[in-house]
């Protein structure tokens, strides 16, 4: 069997979860993206084929604050959470689109339920 990228592999798993993994009106899906620098987290009903809300470490409260990439993670949890509740959604199902539950996708997702919000 031949070497896979690690973006190959990603992608692999990002499709097995989201076979699975299905945002609805009063479920939406909490998507995290994670680049080397940033980490964005969406809020998407997938029946619809729109985003709820979304928040990012690029937002400009972010830009002046200092700290690790994993720190910065937490913030973005909490500040979906807050964008979430200011749309009246309490539950979310958590895709963490290929990544491992690890690190900063781990953090984004303390932060969230730290914030309030349930999955």
């Amino acid at each position: 069997m031949a070497t896979k990228s690690k973006i190959s592999r990603r992608v692999k798993i990002k499709y097995r979860v989201r076979k699975r993994v299905i945002g609805s009106d009063l479920k939406p899906r909490l998507s995290v993206f994670r680049s080397n620098k940033q980490i964005y987290a969406q809020l998407i009903n997938d029946d619809k084929g729109v985003t709820l809300a979304s928040a990012s470490s690029r937002e400009k409260d972010f830009a002046e604050k200092k700290g690790t990439k994993t720190e910065t993670a937490k913030e973005v949890g909490k500040r979906i959470a807050e964008k979430a509740k200011e749309a009246g959604i309490e539950t979310v199902i958590f895709d963490r689109n290929g990544y491992l539950y690890h690190g900063r996708v781990k953090s984004l997702a303390e932060g969230a339920r730290e914030g309030g919000l349930k999955f």
